[in-house]
């Protein structure tokens, strides 16, 4: 009989999936005990920190419990949504418990679960619905898409979220009597409300990473950037652009009195105990109003884990071993909206630990780190990003990040950093890998000094990643040829993809995105085209020599693994 492991070595009681997985050898006690007190630190289930930890994937994960257990597999992209039976399970109780109810045939209901030892939620089931439950195992990340998929349509969940005021709420919301709206007003400025909630509620769903509120003189547009690109998503009456704006401001805690200057401000989005979303605001005086941007900053997505940005195998080595050196300086590049902040601090937590001590300095801190000492850049109070590095410098760091290199006193302060013996992150906005140490000469940093310090540069961009409706694309050889590939890369029987369109991608036939990068180690060889005060283009030109690929090279791998198209690739790199 296998030996029963009640707690964990710090005391925490074992999981029943945690118990399952270490008596399998699935996983050891140490690991379950490191990840059992994360799960209680975070306030989240054991199973959450478990699959995002990566020390078993939802699918591996799945096949574990429906073998140990002795329940049905089923894989959820089988599952026809308009098949599922209505209101078998609470709404609460289904997002609240990771549960979706499959079918109900009299009084047997068979239900969703990721996590079998989960008993409480069963039990809830069985009480609620007065039927004998049959739980189906299904993979845990497919199982978290599928309650995002079936939340409830804008109007009706709306009604439930902003009439009993419990579904959706802010932190820490500002209604100082300066700010609060005429009480007189409330029930005319209620639909607003309503309204904003729908709007930001559809964008997280929607995944979205920035909604736009843009006025115009005679109408009033709101778009959503979805997978990199823009999509009109409502057109309210243009009456209520100024009550929104000041909605929004008033949650941002801005000047809601002042619409000549511009504003930035932040806001928290509270889901649910374990999942809060936040909002960074940006307001423009217009024409016709104030154009107010909110980007959306999940902080979960710092921590998927460096496999689910999609770095190839030989990336992922360098990037690993540069990151874990005891000092220089490590430079993420790439254009607004790239992605550099959540490789960034991806790198960041995989190197965050009990015994080292990391600062950032960033204009916003845009994800909360657990563990990680930020700084949020304030110039007007004069804590600038020099004024922060050099106080960083007197708080016994071992690594540094500063969200961005602007100017040439950050970057002597950070270079300095990383040659007395610190890790240094930063980001710059350049083209490409060797085209950032030329603009740091340009900036007016010494050749010495960049050899000295910089370690690695890596370039990004984000491609749409093609939907499951994907189809093999005839596409000519010669065609192949002029993108880049080369002879030996067509050989075989492979074909590239084209997007198709479905319902699951809103007919665009991409959904999410996948990262192209170029990681550029400085070789001896480098350093010294650097110190001949040598040109991007000679740099370039050495790094591949040394097997570096470009980022249209990295981007044309990912068409071959039918990652994303053709088409997307051109589109978001050069040659």
């Amino acid at each position: 009989m296998a030996a029963v492991l009640p707690n964990t070595a710090s005391g925490i009681p074992m999981s029943g999936l945690a118990r399952a997985l270490v008596q399998a050898g699935r996983i050891t006690a140490a690991q379950a005990d490191t990840l059992q007190k994360k799960a209680v630190a975070d306030k989240a289930a054991f199973i959450d920190i478990l699959v995002a930890s990566g020390s078993i994937d939802g699918a591996g994960l799945a096949v574990f419990c429906a073998e140990t257990f002795g329940y049905p597999l089923m894989d959820l992209a089988t599952v026809n949504l308009d098949a599922l039976p209505p209101k078998a399970i609470d709404d609460r109780l289904m997002q609240g418990q990771r549960v979706v109810a499959l079918a109900k045939r009299g009084n047997k209901l068979s239900v969703a679960i990721s996590d079998p030892t989960n008993t409480q939620a069963l039990d809830q089931i069985k009480f609620q619905s007065e039927a004998s439950v049959e739980p189906v195992i299904v993979a845990h990340d497919a199982l978290v898409a599928l309650l995002a998929r079936l939340m409830k349509s804008a109007e009706q969940s709306l009604h439930e979220m902003v009439g009993d005021d419990q579904d959706i709420q802010f932190a820490e919301e500002d209604t100082a009597a300066s700010q609060a709206p005429d009480p007189a007003n409330e029930i005319e400025d209620a639909p607003i409300v309503k309204f904003l909630n729908k709007i930001l509620m559809d964008a997280v769903n929607m995944g979205a990473s920035d909604i736009h509120f843009e006025p115009f003189e005679k109408f009033y547009r709101i778009r959503l950037r979805v997978d990199g690109v823009l999509r009109e998503h409502a057109q309210p009456p243009i009456t209520i652009r100024d009550k929104l704006v000041s909605r929004i401001k008033v949650l941002a805690k801005l000047d809601i009195s002042e619409k000549r200057v511009p504003q930035d401000g932040r806001m928290r989005l509270i889901l649910s105990p374990v999942k809060t979303i936040d909002f960074r605001v940006s307001t423009l005086p217009t024409l016709f109003g104030e154009k107010t941007v909110m980007r959306i900053l999940d902080a979960t997505q710092a921590q998927m884990g460096i496999d689910a940005l999609g770095y190839d195998p030989d990336q992922k080595e360098l990037l690993l071993d540069a990151i874990q050196r005891p000092y220089g300086m490590v430079l993420v590049t790439g254009p607004t909206g790239s992605g550099k902040t959540v490789s960034l601090y991806t790198c960041l937590n995989v190197i965050n630990k009990p015994g080292i001590n990391i600062s950032t300095a960033e204009d916003p801190a845009e994800i909360n780190l657990p563990g990680v000492n930020q700084v949020n850049v304030n110039d007007r109070a004069g804590l600038t990003f020099p004024v922060a590095l050099k106080s960083f410098l007197r708080q016994d760091p071992d690594i540094i990040m500063v969200g961005e290199i602007r100017d040439l006193e950050t970057a002597d302060i950070a270079i300095k950093a990383a040659q007395t013996g610190h890790m240094v992150f930063s980001t710059l906005h350049t083209n490409d890998a060797p085209s950032t140490l030329t603009r740091l000469m340009n900036m007016g940093v010494a050749p010495f000094n960049i050899a000295s310090s910089v370690i690695m540069i890596t370039a990004q961009r984000l491609a749409r990643r093609l939907c499951t409706c994907k189809q093999p694309a005839e596409t000519s050889r010669e065609v192949l040829l002029a993108a880049g590939f080369r002879e030996p890369e067509l050989e075989g029987d492979w074909k590239p993809y084209k997007p198709v369109g479905c319902e699951r991608c809103l007919g665009s036939g991409y959904k999410g995105r996948v990262g192209i990068y170029q990681i550029m180690p400085i070789s001896p060889a480098i350093e010294k085209i650097i110190l001949a005060h040598g040109n991007s283009m000679e740099i370039a030109a050495q790094s591949e020599a040394e097997g570096v690929k470009s980022l249209r090279r990295s981007g044309l791998m990912k068409v071959k693994q039918g990652l994303t198209s053709l088409e997307e690739v051109l589109g978001c790199t050069n040659e």
